[in-house]
Order: structure tokens, then C-alpha cells, then sequence
């Protein structure tokens, strides 16, 4: 491939993070770090996620993935760096930044026991949804998720893709900004995926922002702009043709481009390379 970026500079040449972060970015993070004693689970990274993108963090399990969104979202300290979260220092405002914020994590949430139109109801609650607003928001939700009729059924009868669509719905139920998804899609079959990020698409067509992280490489094509995750590193980042085109070999047109998969095995190879060399 192509000699087009460094592995480990955290940018690809034409998706460099600028040094200031402007009104327009709905994420700005500078030198964020996390460490657990010795462990160093997120490294100095550097990212600016624009208001109404889909912004896809990708990498293996154990990347740093998690631990990133559990600081973006208030949820933990990072050890040095900073973060703004829709213009808030996500550090000094947690409380603030979290009403604002929708989060959806890779484990399911929502109460088994309980039943459909019950968690939607809780979680109107936790982010203070009033009676009106609510009723609303529970038809639009019902009616989004294709629950329509379902409203009494315990929580625990629903498949697992309808499960992450409830789970979409209580996150989004307070109308959030910006959405963190947490590897959303996880164990659910190809085709309720690909309904689960129709759904996905209806959001950012309305304007939320969202933050989506994920271990499956094909749906990095569904993202405008992607960070790569690896050790706890960025090492590279830029919109899915640019991330291809950047390590291409050279010559090639865009039939032949290298697949975000490929791209992303020659990075981490060429990353462990650098380790083992000291570099």
C-alpha cells in the first residue's frame, strides 16, 4: 500500500485535527488519555466530530473504544487531556453535558421484566420527559421500532433485534443532540443490522449527531467519517474514501481501492511492526 500517512499519526494528510476546535463540531478532543495504574487504555488521542455526522470509531475489542465514550459522556475521568461535548467541557459540566446526550451500550439496558411501553416510561423519567411530550414521543418511538401492538409484552419475550430497537428508542427518548452508540449492533443478524441503521439514517437525516463504535469493518461504509482504534491509539481517521485512497497502492482508481478491512489489517500490522522496533 501506499505511503500516503503515517501509521500512528492519528490523521490521515486531509483529515488533520486542527488545533482549535470551531462552533460546528459537535465533539472536540485534545490529547484525551486513560489510564487504569500501569495500563494505558486510551493514548493522547486527538478527533473532531462535526454537528450532524455519523462518526464511526473503529477497532477490535480491548482498542480503547469504551473507555473513549465513557469519558466523552461524562461516565468516568480521564487522566490528562480535554473534551468538549456540543461546545461543554464534557470535565467541568458532566451533568450538563449528559442531558444532552442519548447513549445506547453494547450491553442491553433495558429491564427484561418489565414490559415495552414500562421501560419507555422509565427512561422518560430519568431524563425528565413531561406527560405531553412524552405521549408523543412514545408514539413516534413505538411507531419507528415497529412496536406498534407490542406496547405489553415483557421486555424479555422480544428478539434481540427488536430489543436494540426499544433500546434505540429509550436513548433518543428526550430528543438528545448527539447519540453515543457502543458497538449497538452487536450479536444482531445481517438483516436486522441493516434495518437498525435505516434507523440510523432517519436520525441523522433530522439532524442528530452520532457516535458509533464498532468492530465490523462493513459498516464502516455507512459512516461519513471514520476513526481507527488500535492499543488505544488513533491511528488513522478520515471519511471511508479517503481512508482507502490514503493507503492505496500507487496507481490505483477508485474500482481498485483496498477495502476498510484491508486498510485496517495493514495499519495494525504496521502498527505492531513499530512496537516490536521500538519505535
Amino acid at each position: 500500500m501506499g505511503q500516503a500517512a503515517t501509521v500512528g499519526d492519528a490523521a490521515t494528510p486531509r483529515e488533520r485535527v486542527s488545533s482549535a476546535p470551531s462552533s460546528d463540531m459537535a465533539i472536540s478532543v485534545r490529547g484525551l488519555t486513560k489510564r487504569f495504574g500501569t495500563f494505558t487504555a486510551v493514548d493522547a488521542i486527538d478527533f473532531d466530530v462535526r454537528r450532524g455526522e455519523v462518526f464511526g470509531f473503529l477497532g477490535p475489542n480491548g482498542a480503547g473504544k469504551t473507555t473513549a465514550i465513557r469519558m466523552l459522556t461524562g461516565t468516568i475521568a480521564p487522566t490528562a487531556g480535554s473534551a468538549l461535548v456540543l461546545g461543554d467541557d464534557v470535565i467541568a459540566k458532566p451533568e450538563k453535558v449528559k442531558r444532552r446526550i442519548g447513549y445506547m451500550s453494547q450491553k442491553f439496558a433495558l429491564f427484561e421484566d418489565m414490559t415495552v411501553d414500562e421501560n419507555l416510561r422509565f427512561y422518560a423519567g430519568v431524563y425528565d420527559v413531561s406527560g405531553a411530550e412524552f405521549a408523543a414521543r412514545r408514539r413516534y418511538i413505538l411507531r419507528m421500532a415497529d412496536l406498534e401492538g407490542r406496547e405489553d409484552e415483557l421486555t424479555a419475550n422480544l428478539s434481540v433485534g427488536w430489543k436494540q430497537r426499544l433500546a434505540l428508542g429509550a436513548a433518543t427518548i428526550h430528543e438528545p443532540e448527539l447519540l453515543f452508540l457502543d458497538e449497538p449492533t452487536s450479536g444482531v443478524d445481517p438483516v436486522a443490522r441493516r434495518h437498525f441503521w435505516d434507523l440510523l439514517y432517519d436520525l441523522a437525516d433530522d439532524g442528530v449527531t452520532l457516535f458509533v463504535t464498532t468492530h465490523y469493518m462493513d459498516e464502516a461504509n455507512h459512516c461519513h467519517r471514520l476513526g481507527f482504534m488500535y492499543a488505544g491509539r488513533l491511528i488513522a481517521q478520515g471519511s471511508p474514501t479517503e481512508v482507502r485512497a490514503a493507503y492505496a497502492p500507487d496507481g490505483a482508481t477508485a474500482g481498485t481501492l483496498p477495502s476498510i478491512e484491508d486498510v485496517f489489517v495493514h495499519l495494525v500490522t504496521a502498527h505492531r511492526d513499530r512496537q516490536e522496533d521500538g519505535a
